[in-house]
């Protein structure tokens, strides 16, 4: 597979056995893992929280990835610019439906520059959720899309590599989502994503492992 395969975890810790308690330390022991396995990005997407709870665990998330000493790691938050300005997160990822790039970037650099948010990054990385080749034809200021779901997700028609090569086609790294595997990740790569996201490939095995394999 590609050497500059971009890798992107998903979280999702009602996916995890015992109490919320027990969720919430698995979810942090596997993003501290996934920061150390290298991988590129960690959405933090835990949408049942209030506002305060996700406050509290994306303080966490953050140093739990600072701790694992890869810098290289960004942490993004699902759609609230506002909690990523105030936990010093490396930016956000936004729905197909919400604000523009340019909106949280104007968000951003009037955050930025206050006394709580002064170590926040001066450009936030913006992730983009598409569902079509046209939501990433109009993806702009994004740093990347995602697309899918490619090969499966509840409720939801899969769209296929012929629409992920298409979506590919737009000028902006896309990365594949949905029900992304070992097996079916090289088809992405070649189809022309620049990656894969994932829930279940992170969370469910050894993540070291997983990244070696996607990049070797």
């Amino acid at each position: 597979m590609a050497e500059r395969c971009l890798l992107y975890y998903v979280t999702d810790r009602s996916a995890f056995a015992g109490d919320e308690s027990d969720r919430r330390r698995r979810l942090l022991e596997k993003i501290a893992e996934a920061a150390c396995a290298g991988v590129n990005y960690i959405q933090l997407r835990e949408k049942d929280l209030s506002s305060r709870e996700l406050e509290s665990l994306a303080h966490e998330a953050v140093r739990a990835v600072s701790e694992a000493g890869q810098m290289a790691t960004a942490l993004l938050i699902n759609s609230r610019t506002d909690i990523a300005l105030a936990v010093e997160a490396a930016g956000v990822h936004l729905r197909s439906d919400d604000v523009s790039p340019e909106e949280v970037r104007k968000i951003w650099s009037c955050g930025v520059g206050t006394h709580a948010r002064q170590l926040s990054p001066q450009v936030p990385i913006v992730g983009l959720s598409c569902h079509s080749p046209a939501e990433v034809a109009k993806a702009d200021g994004a740093e990347f899309a995602v697309f899918g779901p490619v090969f499966e997700k509840k409720d939801a028609h899969p769209a296929g590599l012929a629409l992920l090569r298409e979506a590919c086609q737009a000028g902006i790294p896309v990365l594949a989502l949905g029900g992304i595997t070992l097996r079916n990740a090289h088809s992405c790569l070649e189809a022309g994503a620049a990656g894969v996201a994932a829930i279940r490939l992170f969370q469910e095995n050894d993540i070291a492992e997983i990244v070696q394999d996607l990049r070797s």
